[in-house]
């Protein structure tokens, strides 16, 4: 078998019967206030985390190392994401993805991103494709990803916009678009099928543009 990308996925959790054969480790991340704590995960609240897991690893066979941070109320905060990436990254992530995007950029986030970034992380961000940029794509080094509507199942774009550097198909067959969030998890699964783990960031940037289907950014009508 082929060597696996080691994937963190921090996100509402993930339930799933079959994927949770791949889940290396697992934890909850709680912000209190003066400190976050680390909990057992529970059932994903939202789904949310477990749509985006079953997209990933629809094609590849992934390692997964899940990090819960969004509560039933859809909520998180700049700490309890910011302590998720250093677990992942002290549990030696290969990608850490993220479908998700905080409005309030905060050092201890940032600082975080950093850290991953230097211990050779490839880190993959959900960012909007209009409007107010979310964090933490919007940190440089991050891979901005975003849906795009030209792109089938297996294709990506190179947008290079304010927005997002990459696009990918916005939707699952059968399902309604759903934006970026299902873009971002779409591009991580085309990363994990078609390029070797363990490449640095910078080669992963490479290679996906060399792979892309569509370069430019997506124009639609009214």
């Amino acid at each position: 078998m082929p060597e696996s990308w080691r994937v963190a996925l921090i996100d509402s959790g993930l339930s799933d019967e079959v994927l949770a054969r791949f889940v290396v480790d697992s934890r909850r991340f709680v912000d209190k206030g003066d400190a976050v704590v680390r909990a057992a995960p529970e059932r994903d609240p939202l789904g949310h985390g477990t749509r985006i897991a079953r997209i990933i690893g629809s094609g590849a066979w992934c390692k997964f190392l899940v990090a819960q941070v969004i509560d039933d109320s859809r909520r998180t905060t700049p700490a309890a994401v910011a302590a998720a990436i250093r677990w992942a990254a002290a549990e030696k992530a290969q990608l850490i993805h993220m479908s998700l995007g905080l409005h309030e950029d905060r050092p201890v986030l940032a600082d975080a991103v950093t850290e991953a970034l230097a211990a050779g992380c490839v880190i993959v961000a959900s960012s909007p494709a209009r409007g107010d940029r979310t964090f933490p794509a919007a940190y440089p080094g991050v891979i901005r990803a975003t849906g795009d509507a030209r792109c089938a199942v297996g294709e990506i774009s190179v947008l290079d916009t304010a927005q997002a550097d990459f696009g990918a198909a916005p939707t699952v067959p059968g399902e309604a678009p759903a934006g970026a969030s299902i873009g971002a998890a779409h591009l991580t699964a085309f990363v994990t099928v078609r390029l070797a783990p363990g490449l640095a960031v910078e080669s992963v940037r490479s290679r996906l543009r060399s792979l892309a289907r569509y370069h430019g950014p997506e124009h639609r009508s009214c």
